[in-house]
């Protein structure tokens, strides 16, 4: 069953995760700018009807966009490196207090999507990128961290 990650703000001790990433940040721009929601329709045919809800697509490629852009080839450390940071948190949709998907998950999620219609949608996510006008760090071939 394809999932939907719904990110809802919290308030943690009068903590709130959008007044601490400052407005000029690159993913905080990323987050404003991206309109991802295309990912469903395209990868719904991926899923089945039972089961339990996956990671959320959209999610799981702005997971996929921090690697290539950070040159990160390791779901581990992906995932232990977007912890650490409070704008990627803030990107992917996740509060301070809302775990991180397993790494294991990633690579479950990235073996679903037939490679060609990984590829396709990825390097759709990165033209959006392109057009509007982020500019990105260094991005190599899957194998040197772009998924």
């Amino acid at each position: 069953m394809q999932g939907r990650k719904d990110y809802a703000e919290k308030r943690i001790t009068c903590f709130q995760l959008s007044s601490r990433v400052p407005k000029h940040n690159f993913y905080r721009r990323l987050k404003e700018t991206l309109d991802l929601t295309f990912l469903y329709e395209h990868t719904k045919e991926c899923y089945g009807s039972t089961s339990n809800p996956s990671i959320d697509p959209v999610v799981f490629f702005k997971f996929m966009l921090i690697g290539c852009l950070e040159n990160i080839s390791s779901d581990r450390k992906l995932v232990e490196h977007c912890s650490m940071r409070l704008d990627m948190l803030y990107f992917l949709g996740y509060n301070l207090d809302e775990p991180l998907p397993w790494h294991s998950t990633l690579s479950r999620t990235r073996q679903l999507y037939p490679e060609a219609l990984f590829e396709l949608l990825f390097d759709k996510v990165f033209s959006l990128c392109v057009a509007n006008n982020m500019t990105v760090r260094r991005c190599g071939s899957w194998s040197a961290g772009c998924h």
